[in-house]
């Protein structure tokens, strides 16, 4: 068992070093080489782990998404749904410099699909998390008189403003994240009623 969360262990590392490439010098720079470097290692042992550049940003992809849904689903409910509804949302907004940087890889990240096409299913993947979180929150807020067409509408809005919003935050200080949050709650309010 100790090999396996060795193992394991060893490959969050290199994938945390994979960001710091991506963070340094853009996701051109990230190789077995570049990776090896900034985590330390010689180019065996990574390769032992990785053996490939694909299979390497495939795996700091989807630790990225996990380590995002894992925070997401350890909000406390504080008990009311739409602090509650903010609360998840201000974890996916880059308001601190770890999520910023989350961001910035992630998009990254995306941006390099094409070439990887195993990540394209990974982005598919987050993007459908996103909408489902999006909807059980909408849910969470509203009555059921809307509709399920409506609240789609609502949800697909809600959606969309938390992308946006991420993106503007991305040109600002993490610390002016309040207008942010305050135009989530503007949306979610409207949702509400």
């Amino acid at each position: 068992m100790k090999g396996v969360l060795d193992r394991e262990a060893r490959k969050e590392q290199l994938a945390e070093a994979v960001w710091q490439v991506i963070l340094e010098r853009g996701v051109g720079a990230v190789s077995i080489r570049t990776v090896a470097e900034q985590a330390g290692l010689v180019v065996g042992s990574l390769r032992y782990v990785f053996p490939s550049r694909a299979e390497l940003l495939t795996f700091s992809a989807d630790l990225m998404v996990r380590r995002v849904t894992e925070r997401v689903r350890a909000v406390p409910d504080p008990g009311d749904a739409l602090e509650y509804a903010i609360n998840v949302i201000a974890q996916l907004l880059p308001l601190d410099a770890e999520r910023r940087a989350e961001l910035e890889v992630n998009l990254a990240l995306i941006g390099e699909a094409p070439a990887e096409p195993a990540l394209l299913s990974i982005r598919d993947h987050a993007h459908r998390e996103l909408q489902a979180a999006s909807m059980g929150l909408v849910r969470l807020v509203s009555d059921d008189s809307h509709g399920i067409d409506r609240l789609f509408v609502h949800a697909r809005r809600l959606h969309a403003l938390v992308d946006g919003v991420a993106i503007h935050l991305l040109h600002r200080d993490p610390e002016e994240g309040e207008w942010a949050l305050a135009l989530i709650r503007e949306e979610l309010e409207a949702i509400a009623q």
